[in-house]
Protein backbone atom coordinates (compact mmCIF):
# COMPACT_ATOMS: atom_id res chain seq x y z
CA UNK A 1 0.00 0.00 0.00
CA UNK A 2 2.85 2.38 0.78
CA UNK A 3 4.62 1.55 -2.48
CA UNK A 4 1.41 2.20 -4.42
CA UNK A 5 0.93 5.62 -2.85
CA UNK A 6 -2.20 4.64 -0.93
CA UNK A 7 -0.85 5.63 2.48
CA UNK A 8 0.21 9.05 3.74
CA UNK A 9 0.80 8.12 7.39
CA UNK A 10 1.25 4.93 9.44
CA UNK A 11 0.38 4.41 13.11
CA UNK A 12 1.56 1.01 14.28
CA UNK A 13 2.40 -1.24 17.18
CA UNK A 14 6.08 -1.52 17.95
CA UNK A 15 5.85 -5.30 17.54
CA UNK A 16 4.81 -5.05 13.90
CA UNK A 17 7.69 -2.68 13.17
CA UNK A 18 10.25 -4.79 15.07
CA UNK A 19 9.29 -8.09 13.43
CA UNK A 20 9.17 -6.41 10.04
CA UNK A 21 12.59 -4.93 10.69
CA UNK A 22 13.91 -8.41 11.44
CA UNK A 23 12.76 -9.59 8.00
CA UNK A 24 14.14 -6.47 6.30
CA UNK A 25 17.67 -7.18 7.54
CA UNK A 26 17.62 -10.75 6.25
CA UNK A 27 16.30 -12.69 9.24
CA UNK A 28 13.27 -14.94 9.10
CA UNK A 29 10.30 -16.29 11.05
CA UNK A 30 9.35 -19.96 11.29
CA UNK A 31 6.15 -21.96 11.46
CA UNK A 32 5.64 -23.38 14.94
CA UNK A 33 5.16 -27.13 15.29
CA UNK A 34 2.77 -27.89 18.19
CA UNK A 35 4.94 -30.81 19.33
CA UNK A 36 7.44 -28.27 20.73
CA UNK A 37 6.48 -26.95 24.16
CA UNK A 38 6.95 -23.32 25.12
CA UNK A 39 9.49 -24.39 27.73
CA UNK A 40 11.55 -26.10 25.02
CA UNK A 41 11.23 -23.08 22.75
CA UNK A 42 12.51 -20.82 25.52
CA UNK A 43 15.49 -23.07 26.21
CA UNK A 44 16.40 -23.15 22.50
CA UNK A 45 16.07 -19.40 21.99
CA UNK A 46 12.76 -19.16 20.14
CA UNK A 47 9.93 -16.74 20.90
CA UNK A 48 6.40 -17.80 19.94
CA UNK A 49 3.69 -15.53 18.55
CA UNK A 50 0.70 -17.90 18.24
CA UNK A 51 1.80 -20.20 15.38
CA UNK A 52 4.94 -18.27 14.39
CA UNK A 53 8.46 -18.36 15.86
CA UNK A 54 11.09 -15.62 16.03
CA UNK A 55 14.63 -16.44 17.14
CA UNK A 56 15.96 -14.35 20.01
CA UNK A 57 19.18 -13.97 18.03
CA UNK A 58 17.17 -12.18 15.33
CA UNK A 59 16.04 -9.59 17.85
CA UNK A 60 19.60 -9.19 19.10
CA UNK A 61 20.63 -8.37 15.54
CA UNK A 62 17.79 -5.87 15.30
CA UNK A 63 19.28 -4.21 18.39
CA UNK A 64 22.58 -3.95 16.52
CA UNK A 65 20.83 -2.20 13.62
CA UNK A 66 19.04 0.17 16.00
CA UNK A 67 22.22 1.04 17.93
CA UNK A 68 24.19 1.61 14.72
CA UNK A 69 21.46 3.96 13.54
CA UNK A 70 21.40 5.84 16.84
CA UNK A 71 25.17 6.36 16.67
CA UNK A 72 24.60 8.56 13.63
CA UNK A 73 22.38 10.94 15.62
CA UNK A 74 23.25 13.63 18.13
CA UNK A 75 22.96 12.01 21.59
CA UNK A 76 21.34 15.16 22.97
CA UNK A 77 18.76 15.31 20.19
CA UNK A 78 15.20 14.68 21.44
CA UNK A 79 13.95 11.42 19.95
CA UNK A 80 10.50 10.47 18.72
CA UNK A 81 9.19 7.33 17.09
CA UNK A 82 8.72 9.28 13.85
CA UNK A 83 12.36 10.37 13.84
CA UNK A 84 13.73 6.93 14.73
CA UNK A 85 11.61 5.01 12.22
CA UNK A 86 12.65 7.44 9.49
CA UNK A 87 16.33 6.99 10.35
CA UNK A 88 15.92 3.21 10.47
CA UNK A 89 14.29 3.37 7.05
CA UNK A 90 17.30 5.32 5.81
CA UNK A 91 19.65 2.67 7.24
CA UNK A 92 17.69 -0.09 5.52
CA UNK A 93 17.75 1.79 2.22
CA UNK A 94 21.50 2.40 2.34
CA UNK A 95 22.73 -0.88 3.83
CA UNK A 96 20.21 -3.70 3.24
CA UNK A 97 18.56 -5.18 0.18
CA UNK A 98 15.41 -6.53 1.84
CA UNK A 99 12.01 -4.91 1.47
CA UNK A 100 10.04 -3.67 4.44
CA UNK A 101 7.60 -1.14 5.85
CA UNK A 102 10.26 1.25 7.12
CA UNK A 103 12.24 1.21 3.88
CA UNK A 104 9.13 1.85 1.78
CA UNK A 105 7.96 4.56 4.17
CA UNK A 106 11.35 6.28 4.02
CA UNK A 107 11.46 6.19 0.22
CA UNK A 108 7.88 7.49 -0.06
CA UNK A 109 8.34 10.04 2.76
CA UNK A 110 5.52 8.48 4.79
CA UNK A 111 5.85 9.13 8.55
CA UNK A 112 5.60 6.13 10.87
CA UNK A 113 4.40 6.60 14.46
CA UNK A 114 4.59 4.08 17.32
CA UNK A 115 2.44 5.45 20.19
CA UNK A 116 3.30 2.72 22.73
CA UNK A 117 6.97 2.94 21.87
CA UNK A 118 8.43 1.31 24.99
CA UNK A 119 6.07 -1.65 24.52
CA UNK A 120 8.27 -3.02 21.77
CA UNK A 121 11.65 -4.55 21.03
CA UNK A 122 12.77 -1.34 19.32
CA UNK A 123 11.77 0.72 22.36
CA UNK A 124 13.76 -1.56 24.65
CA UNK A 125 16.71 -1.34 22.26
CA UNK A 126 16.72 2.45 22.53
CA UNK A 127 16.55 2.21 26.33
CA UNK A 128 19.49 -0.19 26.67
CA UNK A 129 21.47 1.86 24.13
CA UNK A 130 21.13 4.92 26.36
CA UNK A 131 21.95 3.01 29.55
CA UNK A 132 25.00 1.31 28.04
CA UNK A 133 26.81 4.65 28.06
CA UNK A 134 26.44 4.89 31.85
CA UNK A 135 27.33 1.42 33.13
CA UNK A 136 30.66 2.47 34.66
CA UNK A 137 29.09 5.44 36.43
CA UNK A 138 26.29 3.24 37.77
CA UNK A 139 28.75 0.62 39.10
CA UNK A 140 30.68 3.33 40.89
CA UNK A 141 27.49 4.76 42.34
CA UNK A 142 26.32 1.32 43.49
CA UNK A 143 29.52 0.92 45.51
CA UNK A 144 29.86 -2.84 45.13
CA UNK A 145 26.32 -3.60 46.32
CA UNK A 146 25.62 -5.96 43.44
CA UNK A 147 24.09 -5.82 40.00
CA UNK A 148 20.58 -5.03 41.24
CA UNK A 149 21.94 -1.83 42.75
CA UNK A 150 23.74 -1.14 39.46
CA UNK A 151 20.50 -1.67 37.56
CA UNK A 152 18.68 0.72 39.90
CA UNK A 153 21.41 3.35 39.53
CA UNK A 154 21.48 3.04 35.76
CA UNK A 155 17.78 3.90 35.57
CA UNK A 156 18.85 7.52 35.82
CA UNK A 157 20.20 7.18 32.28
CA UNK A 158 17.33 7.24 29.86
CA UNK A 159 17.02 8.44 26.27
CA UNK A 160 15.69 11.92 25.56
CA UNK A 161 12.51 10.47 24.08
CA UNK A 162 9.57 12.87 23.78
CA UNK A 163 6.23 11.28 22.76
CA UNK A 164 4.63 14.71 22.41
CA UNK A 165 6.80 15.30 19.36
CA UNK A 166 4.89 12.42 17.77
CA UNK A 167 1.50 13.64 18.97
CA UNK A 168 1.89 17.13 17.56
CA UNK A 169 3.60 16.04 14.35
CA UNK A 170 0.73 13.66 13.66
CA UNK A 171 -1.77 16.44 14.37
CA UNK A 172 0.06 18.68 11.89
CA UNK A 173 -0.11 15.98 9.21
CA UNK A 174 -3.83 15.50 9.81
CA UNK A 175 -4.57 19.23 9.78
CA UNK A 176 -2.77 19.64 6.46
CA UNK A 177 -5.05 17.12 4.71
CA UNK A 178 -8.05 18.29 2.70
CA UNK A 179 -10.07 15.22 3.63
CA UNK A 180 -9.33 12.32 5.98
CA UNK A 181 -9.68 8.57 5.66
CA UNK A 182 -8.53 5.83 8.01
CA UNK A 183 -7.80 2.16 7.35
CA UNK A 184 -7.74 0.12 10.56
CA UNK A 185 -6.38 -3.38 11.04
CA UNK A 186 -7.21 -4.66 14.51
CA UNK A 187 -7.24 -2.13 17.30
CA UNK A 188 -5.45 -1.32 20.52
CA UNK A 189 -3.32 1.73 21.25
CA UNK A 190 -2.42 2.62 17.63
CA UNK A 191 -6.08 2.72 16.62
CA UNK A 192 -7.20 5.04 19.40
CA UNK A 193 -4.09 7.22 19.12
CA UNK A 194 -4.76 7.74 15.42
CA UNK A 195 -8.46 8.48 15.97
CA UNK A 196 -8.13 10.83 18.95
CA UNK A 197 -6.75 13.76 16.94
CA UNK A 198 -10.19 15.39 16.67
CA UNK A 199 -10.88 15.34 20.43
CA UNK A 200 -7.28 16.47 21.01
CA UNK A 201 -7.84 19.61 18.94
CA UNK A 202 -11.19 20.20 20.65
CA UNK A 203 -9.70 20.21 24.13
CA UNK A 204 -6.82 22.39 22.91
CA UNK A 205 -9.41 24.90 21.73
CA UNK A 206 -11.32 24.72 25.00
CA UNK A 207 -8.36 24.86 27.37
CA UNK A 208 -5.96 27.07 25.44
CA UNK A 209 -8.40 29.61 24.03
CA UNK A 210 -7.81 28.55 20.41
CA UNK A 211 -10.21 28.26 17.50
CA UNK A 212 -8.80 25.51 15.26
CA UNK A 213 -11.35 23.46 13.32
CA UNK A 214 -11.15 19.92 14.77
CA UNK A 215 -10.44 17.33 12.06
CA UNK A 216 -12.89 14.48 11.48
CA UNK A 217 -12.44 11.32 9.44
CA UNK A 218 -14.71 11.29 6.38
CA UNK A 219 -13.96 7.70 5.38
CA UNK A 220 -13.00 4.54 7.23
CA UNK A 221 -12.47 0.83 6.61
CA UNK A 222 -11.88 -1.49 9.55
CA UNK A 223 -10.94 -5.17 9.47
CA UNK A 224 -11.11 -6.92 12.84
CA UNK A 225 -12.88 -10.11 14.00
CA UNK A 226 -13.68 -8.81 17.48
CA UNK A 227 -17.33 -7.81 18.13
CA UNK A 228 -18.14 -4.62 20.00
CA UNK A 229 -19.99 -6.28 22.90
CA UNK A 230 -16.74 -7.42 24.56
CA UNK A 231 -16.14 -3.76 25.33
CA UNK A 232 -12.56 -3.64 24.07
CA UNK A 233 -11.04 -0.99 21.85
CA UNK A 234 -10.37 -3.43 19.02
CA UNK A 235 -14.07 -4.19 18.66
CA UNK A 236 -15.55 -0.72 19.11
CA UNK A 237 -17.28 0.60 16.01
CA UNK A 238 -16.69 3.74 14.01
CA UNK A 239 -20.30 4.58 14.90
CA UNK A 240 -19.22 4.75 18.54
CA UNK A 241 -16.48 7.16 17.51
CA UNK A 242 -19.14 9.63 16.35
CA UNK A 243 -19.99 10.26 20.00
CA UNK A 244 -16.39 11.34 20.58
CA UNK A 245 -16.29 13.67 17.60
CA UNK A 246 -13.77 11.53 15.73
CA UNK A 247 -15.75 10.97 12.53
CA UNK A 248 -18.00 12.86 10.13
CA UNK A 249 -21.60 11.69 10.52
CA UNK A 250 -23.19 9.74 7.63
CA UNK A 251 -25.74 12.50 7.06
CA UNK A 252 -22.84 14.92 6.56
CA UNK A 253 -21.07 12.63 4.10
CA UNK A 254 -19.19 10.19 6.33
CA UNK A 255 -18.77 6.74 4.75
CA UNK A 256 -17.55 3.74 6.72
CA UNK A 257 -17.29 -0.02 6.28
CA UNK A 258 -16.40 -2.48 9.03
CA UNK A 259 -15.55 -6.12 8.27
CA UNK A 260 -15.64 -8.53 11.21
CA UNK A 261 -13.15 -11.01 9.84
CA UNK A 262 -9.53 -12.16 9.89
CA UNK A 263 -7.36 -9.52 8.24
CA UNK A 264 -4.94 -12.14 6.91
CA UNK A 265 -7.83 -13.38 4.75
CA UNK A 266 -9.63 -10.14 3.87
CA UNK A 267 -6.72 -7.72 3.49
CA UNK A 268 -4.99 -9.53 0.57
CA UNK A 269 -8.32 -9.87 -1.26
CA UNK A 270 -9.06 -6.20 -0.69
CA UNK A 271 -5.66 -5.22 -2.04
CA UNK A 272 -6.10 -7.41 -5.13
CA UNK A 273 -9.35 -5.65 -5.90
CA UNK A 274 -7.91 -2.18 -5.33
CA UNK A 275 -4.86 -2.82 -7.49
CA UNK A 276 -7.03 -4.21 -10.29
CA UNK A 277 -9.23 -1.10 -10.16
CA UNK A 278 -6.18 1.13 -10.13
CA UNK A 279 -4.73 -0.68 -13.14
CA UNK A 280 -7.99 -0.40 -15.07
CA UNK A 281 -8.32 3.28 -14.19
CA UNK A 282 -4.78 3.92 -15.40
CA UNK A 283 -5.58 2.14 -18.68
CA UNK A 284 -8.70 4.23 -19.20
CA UNK A 285 -6.84 7.48 -18.52
CA UNK A 286 -4.07 6.57 -21.01
CA UNK A 287 -6.58 5.71 -23.73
Amino acid sequence: MVDEGMVQCIVSTGALIAHGLSESVGKTHYQHHPSMSDEELFQKGYNRVYDTLEMESNLNYVEHVVSQTLKKLDRDQPLSSELLTRELGKTLTEEYVGDGILKSAYLKKVPVFIPAFTDSEVGLDVGTWAMAHEVDRARSQAGGKGDLAVFTAIHQSYPSFNPYLDLNSYADHVLSAKRLGIFTIGGGVPRNWAQQVGPYLEICNHRLGLNVKPPRFHYGVRICPEPDYWGGLSGCTYQEGLSWGKFVTPKDGGRFSEVLSDATVVWPLLMMGLLERKKKAAGVSRS
